[in-house]
């Protein structure tokens, strides 16, 4: 599957080069605009786009009025700002955007956001590899070689979102909040246990490495 395509829409240089980098190391390709003119220009020659990160504070069209032209093309938009007001979130949200992240912000939550959108879209690679272990997301199934390996719901949740972020260190906590949810009364020793299942089942004790005190990290 060819890899997914982002534009990104960012006035400060720190933050779209930040985002840039970070797409570009967990295998998306992307195009950057700081201008929302400039974007609405370039939309009307390449629209093909499977995601759009927008900031609402523009140079030129804001990101509510460049909003409108990236819809036009069925552009999933997930919003990027600093405005922290509900009125801004209820107004991007009420007119069509997927998501609406607020600064500063983690760079695994954004990239764990632009999966549950792509997901959601029916854009996202339903398959996953490492080692010699293949998941198949629609299937829910995991084999290694030619073996079948029968992983319980929240194992395989958890097997994914390693899998995505191969070679990234994930908090425990940031397992705990995308797999179980945040009204999860649980703690952090649940992940723990569904890891060192994981790894017994899949026989990858050495692919996943644990980062004391912090996470997790699927190395290959």
């Amino acid at each position: 599957m060819s890899k997914n395509r982002i534009l990104v829409v960012e006035d400060d240089p720190a933050i779209s080069d930040g985002i840039a980098v970070n797409l570009l190391y967990s295998g998306y390709d992307h195009v950057l605009f700081r201008d929302g003119n400039a974007a609405a220009q370039a939309l009307l020659q390449d629209h093909s786009f499977d995601l759009a990160l927008l900031d609402i504070m523009l140079p030129g069209l804001d990101g509510f009025a460049l909003f409108e032209h990236v819809k036009k093309y069925n552009i999933p938009v997930i919003f990027i700002t600093a405005k922290t007001d509900s009125a801004s979130e209820i107004k991007g949200l009420l007119n069509g955007a997927e998501d609406y992240i607020v600064k500063p912000f983690e760079v695994m939550t954004l990239l764990v956001r632009i999966e549950k959108v792509l997901n959601r879209a029916g854009k996202l690679d339903q398959i996953l590899r490492f080692s010699d272990i293949t998941i198949d997301i629609q299937e829910h199934t995991v084999r290694r070689g030619d073996e079948e390996i029968l992983l319980k719901p929240m194992e395989f949740e958890v097997l994914i979102l390693l899998a995505r972020h191969k070679n990234r260190t994930i908090p425990r906590d940031k397992i705990l909040n995308e797999v179980w949810g945040t009204d999860f009364f649980g703690d952090t020793r649940t992940v723990d246990v569904h890891i060192a299942n994981i790894r017994k089942k899949l026989g990858v004790d050495g692919l996943i490495r644990t980062i004391p005190k912090y996470g997790y990290r699927l190395e290959g």
